[in-house]
Protein backbone atom coordinates (compact mmCIF):
# COMPACT_ATOMS: atom_id res chain seq x y z
CA UNK A 1 0.00 0.00 0.00
CA UNK A 2 2.84 2.43 0.95
CA UNK A 3 5.81 4.10 -1.55
CA UNK A 4 9.18 1.82 -1.69
CA UNK A 5 11.34 2.60 0.63
CA UNK A 6 13.14 3.34 -2.65
CA UNK A 7 11.37 5.51 -4.34
CA UNK A 8 11.14 9.93 -4.07
CA UNK A 9 8.36 11.14 -2.41
CA UNK A 10 7.43 14.23 -3.29
CA UNK A 11 6.09 14.76 0.03
CA UNK A 12 8.28 15.63 3.49
CA UNK A 13 9.64 12.96 5.19
CA UNK A 14 7.47 12.62 8.70
CA UNK A 15 10.94 11.96 10.44
CA UNK A 16 14.65 12.77 9.86
CA UNK A 17 17.47 11.85 11.51
CA UNK A 18 18.64 15.43 12.02
CA UNK A 19 16.16 17.90 13.85
CA UNK A 20 14.32 19.90 11.81
CA UNK A 21 13.31 23.71 11.49
CA UNK A 22 10.01 24.18 12.72
CA UNK A 23 7.48 25.03 10.02
CA UNK A 24 6.08 28.19 9.48
CA UNK A 25 2.66 27.13 10.83
CA UNK A 26 4.49 25.39 13.99
CA UNK A 27 6.47 28.76 14.03
CA UNK A 28 3.67 31.24 14.57
CA UNK A 29 1.92 29.02 16.54
CA UNK A 30 4.79 29.17 18.78
CA UNK A 31 5.59 32.66 18.23
CA UNK A 32 1.81 33.45 19.79
CA UNK A 33 1.18 32.83 23.86
CA UNK A 34 -1.88 30.21 23.16
CA UNK A 35 -3.16 28.21 25.93
CA UNK A 36 -3.56 24.69 25.83
CA UNK A 37 -6.53 22.41 26.05
CA UNK A 38 -6.89 21.02 29.79
CA UNK A 39 -8.50 17.56 30.55
CA UNK A 40 -11.96 18.86 31.06
CA UNK A 41 -12.56 20.89 28.21
CA UNK A 42 -10.91 18.08 25.95
CA UNK A 43 -13.25 15.66 27.49
CA UNK A 44 -16.49 17.51 26.52
CA UNK A 45 -14.74 17.92 23.75
CA UNK A 46 -14.47 14.19 22.87
CA UNK A 47 -18.05 13.87 24.19
CA UNK A 48 -19.61 15.93 21.61
CA UNK A 49 -17.60 14.29 18.34
CA UNK A 50 -19.46 11.20 19.94
CA UNK A 51 -22.52 11.66 21.16
CA UNK A 52 -24.24 15.35 22.40
CA UNK A 53 -26.63 13.90 24.87
CA UNK A 54 -28.97 10.83 23.48
CA UNK A 55 -31.09 13.38 21.56
CA UNK A 56 -31.38 11.05 18.38
CA UNK A 57 -31.00 7.67 19.73
CA UNK A 58 -34.81 7.26 19.44
CA UNK A 59 -35.03 5.94 16.04
CA UNK A 60 -32.87 2.55 17.82
CA UNK A 61 -36.16 2.21 19.26
CA UNK A 62 -38.05 2.93 16.14
CA UNK A 63 -36.41 0.50 14.34
CA UNK A 64 -35.89 -2.68 16.66
CA UNK A 65 -38.08 -2.15 19.60
CA UNK A 66 -36.90 -1.60 23.32
CA UNK A 67 -35.02 -4.51 24.24
CA UNK A 68 -32.82 -4.56 20.63
CA UNK A 69 -31.90 -0.87 21.65
CA UNK A 70 -30.73 -1.14 24.92
CA UNK A 71 -28.93 -4.14 24.43
CA UNK A 72 -27.68 -1.78 21.31
CA UNK A 73 -26.69 0.94 23.29
CA UNK A 74 -24.88 -1.64 25.97
CA UNK A 75 -22.74 -3.92 23.90
CA UNK A 76 -21.74 -1.15 20.78
CA UNK A 77 -19.19 0.74 22.56
CA UNK A 78 -17.60 -2.90 23.24
CA UNK A 79 -17.34 -3.86 19.83
CA UNK A 80 -16.65 0.02 17.95
CA UNK A 81 -16.42 2.91 20.44
CA UNK A 82 -13.74 0.86 22.95
CA UNK A 83 -11.75 -0.42 20.17
CA UNK A 84 -11.68 2.70 18.29
CA UNK A 85 -10.54 4.50 21.15
CA UNK A 86 -8.05 2.77 22.39
CA UNK A 87 -6.66 3.30 18.77
CA UNK A 88 -6.94 6.88 19.01
CA UNK A 89 -5.50 6.28 22.87
CA UNK A 90 -2.42 4.89 21.43
CA UNK A 91 -1.46 6.19 18.13
CA UNK A 92 -2.47 10.01 19.30
CA UNK A 93 0.22 9.78 22.08
CA UNK A 94 2.57 7.96 19.93
CA UNK A 95 2.18 10.24 17.16
CA UNK A 96 0.94 13.32 18.49
CA UNK A 97 0.41 16.61 16.03
CA UNK A 98 -2.70 18.25 14.56
CA UNK A 99 -3.70 15.63 11.65
CA UNK A 100 -4.36 13.49 13.67
CA UNK A 101 -4.86 10.00 11.59
CA UNK A 102 -3.62 11.38 8.71
CA UNK A 103 -0.31 11.27 10.53
CA UNK A 104 -1.08 8.07 11.26
CA UNK A 105 -1.52 6.77 7.92
CA UNK A 106 1.08 8.83 6.22
CA UNK A 107 3.77 6.99 8.48
CA UNK A 108 2.47 3.66 7.96
CA UNK A 109 1.70 3.72 3.86
CA UNK A 110 3.39 6.49 2.89
CA UNK A 111 2.22 9.85 1.59
CA UNK A 112 -0.98 8.71 -0.81
CA UNK A 113 -2.91 7.17 1.44
CA UNK A 114 -2.61 9.88 4.20
CA UNK A 115 -3.67 12.30 1.63
CA UNK A 116 -6.56 9.87 1.19
CA UNK A 117 -7.24 9.31 4.65
CA UNK A 118 -7.31 13.17 4.94
CA UNK A 119 -9.91 13.01 2.19
CA UNK A 120 -12.20 10.83 3.43
CA UNK A 121 -12.39 11.97 6.95
CA UNK A 122 -12.16 15.58 6.24
CA UNK A 123 -15.37 14.95 4.18
CA UNK A 124 -17.11 12.62 6.15
CA UNK A 125 -16.54 15.43 8.92
CA UNK A 126 -17.59 18.60 6.90
CA UNK A 127 -20.70 16.67 5.87
CA UNK A 128 -21.32 15.69 9.29
CA UNK A 129 -20.65 19.37 10.63
CA UNK A 130 -23.57 20.48 7.67
CA UNK A 131 -26.35 18.18 9.57
CA UNK A 132 -25.68 20.62 12.71
CA UNK A 133 -27.64 23.94 11.44
CA UNK A 134 -30.16 21.51 9.50
CA UNK A 135 -31.00 20.03 13.31
CA UNK A 136 -31.12 23.27 15.29
CA UNK A 137 -33.40 25.04 12.20
CA UNK A 138 -35.70 21.90 12.38
CA UNK A 139 -35.79 22.79 16.08
CA UNK A 140 -36.22 26.54 15.93
CA UNK A 141 -39.72 25.74 13.57
CA UNK A 142 -41.18 24.30 16.34
CA UNK A 143 -40.81 27.69 18.19
CA UNK A 144 -40.91 29.85 14.93
CA UNK A 145 -42.97 27.77 12.31
CA UNK A 146 -41.73 30.76 9.35
CA UNK A 147 -38.14 28.46 9.59
CA UNK A 148 -40.57 24.87 8.20
CA UNK A 149 -39.61 25.83 4.60
CA UNK A 150 -38.76 27.91 1.94
CA UNK A 151 -36.39 31.35 1.45
CA UNK A 152 -36.50 31.55 5.46
CA UNK A 153 -35.39 28.12 6.28
CA UNK A 154 -32.59 28.31 4.04
CA UNK A 155 -31.66 31.90 5.74
CA UNK A 156 -31.71 30.34 8.88
CA UNK A 157 -29.41 27.28 8.07
CA UNK A 158 -27.14 30.03 6.33
CA UNK A 159 -26.72 32.50 9.03
CA UNK A 160 -26.82 29.36 12.48
CA UNK A 161 -24.08 28.30 10.27
CA UNK A 162 -22.12 31.51 10.07
CA UNK A 163 -22.51 32.00 13.67
CA UNK A 164 -21.18 29.02 15.05
CA UNK A 165 -18.18 29.46 12.92
CA UNK A 166 -17.55 32.80 14.30
CA UNK A 167 -17.70 31.50 17.67
CA UNK A 168 -14.70 29.11 16.51
CA UNK A 169 -12.51 31.38 15.46
CA UNK A 170 -12.46 32.80 18.63
CA UNK A 171 -10.15 30.24 19.79
CA UNK A 172 -10.18 26.42 20.51
CA UNK A 173 -9.69 27.27 24.62
CA UNK A 174 -13.25 29.33 24.24
CA UNK A 175 -14.10 26.44 22.43
CA UNK A 176 -13.50 23.87 24.92
CA UNK A 177 -14.70 25.41 28.04
CA UNK A 178 -18.32 26.10 25.94
CA UNK A 179 -18.04 22.82 25.31
CA UNK A 180 -18.47 22.11 29.50
CA UNK A 181 -21.07 24.45 29.40
CA UNK A 182 -22.99 23.29 27.24
CA UNK A 183 -22.79 19.11 28.23
CA UNK A 184 -23.49 19.91 31.42
CA UNK A 185 -26.94 22.06 30.45
CA UNK A 186 -27.93 19.79 27.33
CA UNK A 187 -27.42 16.66 29.88
CA UNK A 188 -29.55 18.10 32.71
CA UNK A 189 -33.08 17.80 31.76
CA UNK A 190 -32.11 13.83 31.13
CA UNK A 191 -30.92 13.72 34.59
CA UNK A 192 -34.13 14.77 36.22
CA UNK A 193 -36.08 12.78 33.34
CA UNK A 194 -34.95 9.33 34.83
CA UNK A 195 -35.08 10.76 38.40
CA UNK A 196 -38.82 11.61 37.60
CA UNK A 197 -39.38 8.53 35.66
CA UNK A 198 -38.29 5.84 38.71
CA UNK A 199 -41.73 5.61 40.41
CA UNK A 200 -43.29 4.86 36.76
CA UNK A 201 -40.72 2.14 35.73
CA UNK A 202 -42.18 -0.96 34.41
CA UNK A 203 -38.95 -3.25 33.91
CA UNK A 204 -40.94 -6.05 32.15
CA UNK A 205 -41.68 -2.79 28.88
CA UNK A 206 -37.44 -3.29 28.75
CA UNK A 207 -37.93 -6.54 27.38
CA UNK A 208 -40.65 -5.97 24.57
CA UNK A 209 -39.14 -7.17 21.16
CA UNK A 210 -41.47 -4.62 19.64
CA UNK A 211 -44.90 -4.04 18.94
CA UNK A 212 -46.76 -6.88 17.03
CA UNK A 213 -47.06 -5.71 12.87
CA UNK A 214 -44.31 -2.77 13.21
CA UNK A 215 -41.53 -4.52 10.71
CA UNK A 216 -37.90 -4.08 12.02
CA UNK A 217 -35.38 -1.89 10.29
CA UNK A 218 -32.07 -3.13 10.80
CA UNK A 219 -30.54 -0.64 8.58
CA UNK A 220 -31.61 1.89 10.19
CA UNK A 221 -30.86 0.35 13.82
CA UNK A 222 -27.54 0.00 13.16
CA UNK A 223 -27.13 3.45 11.05
CA UNK A 224 -28.59 5.01 14.36
CA UNK A 225 -26.04 2.85 16.56
CA UNK A 226 -23.07 3.94 14.51
CA UNK A 227 -24.24 7.31 14.57
CA UNK A 228 -24.40 7.39 17.97
CA UNK A 229 -21.25 6.45 18.69
CA UNK A 230 -18.85 7.28 16.16
CA UNK A 231 -15.63 9.73 15.65
CA UNK A 232 -13.98 9.26 18.76
CA UNK A 233 -10.51 9.68 16.80
CA UNK A 234 -11.69 13.15 15.78
CA UNK A 235 -10.47 14.82 18.55
CA UNK A 236 -7.07 13.45 17.42
CA UNK A 237 -6.53 16.30 14.92
CA UNK A 238 -6.11 18.71 18.12
CA UNK A 239 -3.16 17.01 19.99
CA UNK A 240 -1.06 19.64 18.66
CA UNK A 241 -2.95 21.89 20.96
CA UNK A 242 -3.72 19.74 24.29
CA UNK A 243 -1.93 20.20 27.28
CA UNK A 244 0.25 16.81 27.84
CA UNK A 245 -1.21 15.32 25.02
CA UNK A 246 0.64 11.84 26.59
CA UNK A 247 -1.27 12.17 29.82
CA UNK A 248 -3.88 13.97 29.32
CA UNK A 249 -5.76 11.78 25.61
CA UNK A 250 -5.93 8.39 27.69
CA UNK A 251 -7.84 9.89 30.55
CA UNK A 252 -9.65 12.20 28.44
CA UNK A 253 -10.90 9.09 26.07
CA UNK A 254 -11.92 7.27 29.21
CA UNK A 255 -14.29 10.14 30.75
CA UNK A 256 -15.70 11.05 27.74
CA UNK A 257 -16.66 6.81 27.05
CA UNK A 258 -18.10 6.95 30.96
CA UNK A 259 -20.07 10.14 30.34
CA UNK A 260 -21.09 8.98 26.62
CA UNK A 261 -22.57 5.72 27.49
CA UNK A 262 -24.36 6.76 30.82
CA UNK A 263 -25.48 9.40 28.85
CA UNK A 264 -27.35 7.36 26.00
CA UNK A 265 -28.63 4.39 28.41
CA UNK A 266 -29.97 6.24 31.56
CA UNK A 267 -32.87 8.04 29.52
CA UNK A 268 -33.29 5.06 27.51
CA UNK A 269 -34.04 2.98 30.53
CA UNK A 270 -35.72 5.68 32.18
CA UNK A 271 -38.19 6.67 28.92
CA UNK A 272 -38.45 2.98 28.20
CA UNK A 273 -39.61 1.79 31.20
CA UNK A 274 -41.73 4.38 32.23
CA UNK A 275 -44.07 4.79 29.67
CA UNK A 276 -45.89 2.41 27.06
CA UNK A 277 -45.00 1.41 23.59
CA UNK A 278 -45.99 2.94 20.48
CA UNK A 279 -43.08 2.19 18.47
CA UNK A 280 -43.60 4.09 15.82
CA UNK A 281 -43.71 7.24 17.02
CA UNK A 282 -39.86 6.60 18.57
CA UNK A 283 -38.31 8.74 15.92
CA UNK A 284 -35.59 12.05 16.27
CA UNK A 285 -37.34 14.50 18.81
CA UNK A 286 -39.31 11.71 20.61
CA UNK A 287 -37.82 12.23 23.98
CA UNK A 288 -39.92 15.94 24.38
CA UNK A 289 -42.92 14.27 24.01
CA UNK A 290 -42.02 11.72 26.41
CA UNK A 291 -40.88 14.02 28.75
CA UNK A 292 -44.29 15.95 28.49
CA UNK A 293 -45.97 12.42 29.55
CA UNK A 294 -43.52 11.90 32.12
CA UNK A 295 -43.39 15.52 33.72
CA UNK A 296 -45.12 17.87 31.83
CA UNK A 297 -44.91 20.74 29.61
CA UNK A 298 -42.09 22.27 31.66
CA UNK A 299 -39.59 19.64 31.04
CA UNK A 300 -40.62 19.23 27.13
CA UNK A 301 -39.50 22.59 26.57
CA UNK A 302 -36.44 22.11 28.50
CA UNK A 303 -35.24 18.95 26.52
CA UNK A 304 -36.06 21.13 23.26
CA UNK A 305 -33.97 24.39 24.51
CA UNK A 306 -31.31 21.34 25.68
CA UNK A 307 -31.49 19.77 21.77
CA UNK A 308 -30.58 23.22 20.36
CA UNK A 309 -27.59 23.76 23.09
CA UNK A 310 -26.72 19.85 21.92
CA UNK A 311 -26.27 20.89 18.58
CA UNK A 312 -24.22 23.86 18.75
CA UNK A 313 -21.98 21.61 20.76
CA UNK A 314 -21.64 19.39 18.17
CA UNK A 315 -21.20 22.10 15.71
CA UNK A 316 -18.16 23.75 17.18
CA UNK A 317 -16.28 19.95 18.28
CA UNK A 318 -16.92 19.19 14.74
CA UNK A 319 -15.83 22.27 13.31
CA UNK A 320 -12.63 22.25 15.16
CA UNK A 321 -11.83 18.81 14.27
CA UNK A 322 -11.95 19.62 10.44
CA UNK A 323 -10.22 23.01 11.07
CA UNK A 324 -7.09 21.37 12.85
CA UNK A 325 -7.09 18.25 10.50
CA UNK A 326 -6.27 20.95 7.43
CA UNK A 327 -4.06 22.72 9.67
CA UNK A 328 -2.31 19.62 10.42
CA UNK A 329 -2.01 18.35 6.62
CA UNK A 330 -0.90 21.41 6.13
CA UNK A 331 1.90 21.16 8.66
CA UNK A 332 3.20 17.85 6.80
CA UNK A 333 3.04 18.86 3.39
CA UNK A 334 -0.21 17.52 2.13
CA UNK A 335 -2.43 20.49 1.25
CA UNK A 336 -0.29 23.90 0.20
CA UNK A 337 0.76 25.55 3.28
CA UNK A 338 -1.84 28.91 2.97
CA UNK A 339 -4.28 25.82 4.35
CA UNK A 340 -2.37 25.96 7.50
CA UNK A 341 -2.72 29.68 8.00
CA UNK A 342 -3.14 30.86 11.75
CA UNK A 343 -5.61 34.23 12.60
CA UNK A 344 -3.15 36.91 14.18
CA UNK A 345 -6.11 37.97 16.94
CA UNK A 346 -6.76 34.23 18.03
CA UNK A 347 -4.05 31.82 16.72
CA UNK A 348 -6.95 30.05 15.24
CA UNK A 349 -6.78 28.00 12.00
CA UNK A 350 -8.88 30.22 10.38
CA UNK A 351 -8.58 29.12 6.77
CA UNK A 352 -9.24 25.21 8.24
CA UNK A 353 -12.29 27.05 9.29
CA UNK A 354 -13.12 29.37 6.33
CA UNK A 355 -13.15 25.74 4.44
CA UNK A 356 -15.53 23.87 6.18
CA UNK A 357 -18.12 26.06 6.78
CA UNK A 358 -17.60 26.63 2.98
CA UNK A 359 -18.22 23.11 2.55
CA UNK A 360 -20.97 23.16 5.18
CA UNK A 361 -22.69 25.27 3.76
CA UNK A 362 -23.35 24.15 0.54
CA UNK A 363 -23.88 19.79 2.01
CA UNK A 364 -26.56 21.59 3.98
CA UNK A 365 -29.04 22.05 1.49
CA UNK A 366 -29.16 18.25 0.38
CA UNK A 367 -31.21 15.50 1.58
CA UNK A 368 -30.57 14.90 5.48
CA UNK A 369 -30.91 11.07 5.09
CA UNK A 370 -28.42 11.12 2.50
CA UNK A 371 -25.90 13.27 4.41
CA UNK A 372 -25.69 10.67 7.11
CA UNK A 373 -25.43 7.82 4.97
CA UNK A 374 -22.29 9.40 3.08
CA UNK A 375 -21.02 10.31 6.49
CA UNK A 376 -20.88 6.52 7.39
CA UNK A 377 -20.13 5.15 4.08
CA UNK A 378 -16.70 7.67 3.98
CA UNK A 379 -16.08 7.37 7.47
CA UNK A 380 -15.95 3.82 6.98
CA UNK A 381 -13.26 3.48 4.48
CA UNK A 382 -11.12 6.33 6.34
CA UNK A 383 -11.86 3.74 9.51
CA UNK A 384 -10.55 0.70 7.46
CA UNK A 385 -7.63 2.32 6.71
CA UNK A 386 -7.11 3.67 10.10
CA UNK A 387 -7.11 0.37 11.97
CA UNK A 388 -4.58 -0.76 8.75
CA UNK A 389 -2.56 2.18 9.98
CA UNK A 390 -2.43 1.51 13.95
CA UNK A 391 -1.94 -2.65 13.32
CA UNK A 392 1.24 -2.01 10.63
CA UNK A 393 2.73 0.94 13.08
CA UNK A 394 2.55 -1.04 16.12
CA UNK A 395 4.16 -4.11 13.69
CA UNK A 396 7.04 -1.86 12.35
CA UNK A 397 7.92 0.26 14.96
CA UNK A 398 6.99 -2.27 17.51
CA UNK A 399 9.37 -0.73 20.38
CA UNK A 400 8.63 2.58 19.77
CA UNK A 401 8.22 4.91 23.25
CA UNK A 402 4.14 4.69 23.83
CA UNK A 403 3.14 6.74 26.51
CA UNK A 404 -0.07 4.44 26.44
CA UNK A 405 -0.15 1.20 24.71
CA UNK A 406 -3.32 -1.21 23.95
CA UNK A 407 -2.31 -3.96 26.59
CA UNK A 408 -2.71 -7.15 23.94
CA UNK A 409 -0.47 -9.38 21.81
CA UNK A 410 -0.26 -8.31 17.93
CA UNK A 411 -2.41 -11.03 17.18
CA UNK A 412 -5.29 -9.92 20.15
CA UNK A 413 -4.97 -6.13 18.65
CA UNK A 414 -6.08 -7.81 15.08
CA UNK A 415 -9.24 -9.63 16.07
CA UNK A 416 -9.92 -6.49 18.09
CA UNK A 417 -9.81 -4.65 14.82
CA UNK A 418 -11.48 -7.34 12.81
CA UNK A 419 -14.59 -7.40 14.99
CA UNK A 420 -15.53 -3.43 14.28
CA UNK A 421 -13.81 -3.60 10.64
CA UNK A 422 -17.01 -6.25 9.93
CA UNK A 423 -19.45 -3.90 11.12
CA UNK A 424 -17.35 -1.05 8.85
CA UNK A 425 -18.05 -3.23 5.68
CA UNK A 426 -21.75 -4.10 6.44
CA UNK A 427 -22.34 -0.35 7.19
CA UNK A 428 -20.72 0.13 3.35
CA UNK A 429 -22.44 -2.75 1.87
CA UNK A 430 -25.83 -1.72 2.99
CA UNK A 431 -25.68 1.86 1.47
CA UNK A 432 -27.93 2.21 -1.46
CA UNK A 433 -26.47 3.92 -4.70
CA UNK A 434 -26.98 7.67 -3.96
CA UNK A 435 -24.06 6.72 -1.41
CA UNK A 436 -22.05 4.75 -3.54
CA UNK A 437 -22.07 7.13 -6.41
CA UNK A 438 -21.70 9.91 -4.23
CA UNK A 439 -18.52 8.38 -2.38
CA UNK A 440 -16.88 6.89 -5.59
CA UNK A 441 -17.00 10.30 -6.67
CA UNK A 442 -15.41 12.08 -3.96
CA UNK A 443 -12.76 9.12 -3.66
CA UNK A 444 -11.55 9.91 -7.33
CA UNK A 445 -11.39 13.89 -6.41
CA UNK A 446 -9.28 12.71 -3.68
CA UNK A 447 -7.39 10.40 -5.76
CA UNK A 448 -6.88 13.95 -8.23
CA UNK A 449 -6.27 16.21 -5.32
CA UNK A 450 -3.43 13.81 -4.37
CA UNK A 451 -1.78 13.47 -7.63
CA UNK A 452 -2.30 17.51 -8.54
CA UNK A 453 -0.64 18.46 -5.67
CA UNK A 454 2.88 16.39 -6.71
CA UNK A 455 2.51 18.65 -9.63
CA UNK A 456 1.88 21.51 -7.89
CA UNK A 457 5.21 20.81 -6.00
CA UNK A 458 7.23 19.66 -8.73
CA UNK A 459 6.72 22.69 -10.85
CA UNK A 460 6.92 24.94 -7.37
CA UNK A 461 3.48 26.66 -8.58
CA UNK A 462 2.70 26.41 -4.63
CA UNK A 463 4.35 27.02 -1.56
CA UNK A 464 4.24 24.04 0.18
CA UNK A 465 5.70 23.21 3.47
CA UNK A 466 9.67 21.53 3.17
CA UNK A 467 10.19 20.41 7.16
CA UNK A 468 7.28 18.04 7.21
CA UNK A 469 7.19 17.03 11.44
CA UNK A 470 9.54 17.91 13.92
CA UNK A 471 11.71 14.99 15.08
CA UNK A 472 10.16 15.38 18.88
CA UNK A 473 6.48 14.89 17.59
CA UNK A 474 7.18 10.88 16.73
CA UNK A 475 8.63 9.82 19.66
CA UNK A 476 10.21 6.56 18.26
CA UNK A 477 13.23 5.42 20.40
Amino acid sequence: MGASPSSPSPFPPLLEDEEQPPSTTAAASSSKTSKKLALIPLVFLIYFEVAGGPYGEEAAVGAAGPLFAILGFLIFPFIWSIPEALVTAELATTFPGNGGFVIWAHKAFGPFWGSMIGCWKLLSGVINLASYPVLCTDYLKLVFPVFSSGFPRYLAILFSTLFLSFLNYTGLTVVGYTAVCLGVLSLSPFLVLSLVSIPKIDAGRWMSLGQKGVQKDWRLFFNTLFWNLNFWDNASTLAGEVEQPQKTYPRALFSAGILTCFGYLIPLLAATGATPLDQEKWVDGYFADLALMIAGNWLKIWIEIGAVLSVIGLYEAQLSSCAYQILGMADIGVVPRLFGARSKWFNTPWVGILVSTLVAVAVSYLNFADIISSVNFSYSLGMLLEFASFLWLRWKFAEANRPYKVPLPFAGLVVMCLVPSGFLVYVMVVANKTVYLVNAVLTLVGIFWYFLMNLCRSRMWIEFESSGLKKDQILLS
